[in-house]
């Protein structure tokens, strides 16, 4: 079984702007204004959709269909075993043209419980660039109670909102690990890599000004009575938040309990990959991939590249710089 390189896969239509760092990272032409997420090699849609967001293969065929035809040649006997012929991870690639609305995701717990999902999104990202100065938000400085917090939607506070989130300035190399039920927002002038669990789930606390109609589309389909008990209301404290912020070249990207929900590995230089699922997101520099007896790809920059499982043993050659997405550990 052979390696895909995988073209862009932009929805079109998103409610907030983006698009152009995507463009850029890839060298092509820009897909639209409002098309500020990639979806890499993926199986999951888009929420209230049937296909929209899927990753289509050359023949045709969805890669989910693909998948669900063969899947432990696509994703390993272990991983089948316990997820089915599901990859259990979504690989993006998001451009913050504006800031993103304070928003949550739902937890398992939850996501079984009231959405009748198997999981939650804890998901995770990767600076791959940044306008000097540029922000991310994530969790609470103090403590908020649900009345409270629930006041803020109601009333769409904004600046309450925001200003109760810790601020982050990000540059370029820099991961933000962002579990479930933690509040959170991407600032304007961000290009990242995003790893996260495989659903499209999101709580918008925050949705006034913004193209999209948040009492009808914006509290998960069940009301944000019911939604908000999915968000933390206690304080993220200092060291917590240092724990889920790190850089690409640390010894783990994400923290130890982030390989429940998925996995990545920084490679800058030469490596040698052990038979597996995952997606390649190529960063910087020249080289090639090459698997089987005379099999290879030639890398560049933006280039993103699924690998099955079957494909074996796999390695990198030349000074090509890339992150290797996995599923979770099975």
């Amino acid at each position: 079984m052979t390696v895909i390189v995988l073209p862009a896969n932009q929805p079109a239509d998103r409610f907030y702007l983006g698009g152009d760092r995507i463009a850029a990272f890839r060298g092509s032409a820009p897909a639209g204004d409002h098309t500020p997420e990639d979806w890499v090699g993926s199986t999951t849609t888009v929420a209230g959709f049937d296909s929209l967001g899927l990753t289509v293969l050359d023949d045709g065929r969805f890669l989910r269909a693909a998948i669900a035809d063969d899947p432990v040649r696509w994703l390993g006997a272990e991983h089948v075993a316990r997820f089915g012929a599901d990859p259990a991870l979504l690989v993006k690639l998001l451009d913050a043209g504006e800031r993103l609305p304070v928003h949550v995701h739902p937890d398992d717990a939850f996501a079984q419980s009231h959405l009748g999902c198997r999981n939650g999104k804890t998901e995770s990202w990767i600076i791959l660039d940044a306008e000097p100065g540029a922000k991310v938000h994530l969790g609470f400085r103090e403590d908020v109670e649900p009345a409270t917090l629930a006041g803020w939607v109601a009333r769409q506070d904004r600046e309450a909102m925001l200003g109760a989130l810790h601020a982050v300035e990000v540059a370029a190399g820099d991961t933000v690990f962002v579990p479930a039920g933690y509040a959170h927002a991407i600032g304007a002038g961000i290009l990242l890599l995003e790893l996260q669990q495989a659903a499209d789930l999101s709580l918008l606390l925050e949705y006034d000004g913004f193209a999209i109609d948040g009492p009808r589309d914006g509290h998960l389909g069940i009301g944000f009575d019911a939604a908000l008990p999915c968000v933390r209301h206690q304080a993220v404290p200092a060291d917590t938040l240092n724990e889920l912020c790190g850089r690409i070249d640390d010894s783990r990207i994400f923290p130890a309990y982030g390989d429940a929900f998925f996995r990545a590995v920084h490679h800058d230089g030469p490596s040698t990959w052990e038979p597996g699922f995952s997606i390649a997101v190529v960063l910087s520099g020249e080289g090639r991939l090459a698997w089987g007896t005379d099999e290879s790809l030639a890398l560049r920059k933006g280039m993103t590249v699924l690998v099955p499982h079957a494909a074996g043993t796999v390695r990198v050659e030349g000074p090509v710089e890339l992150v290797r997405c996995r599923p979770p550990v099975a």
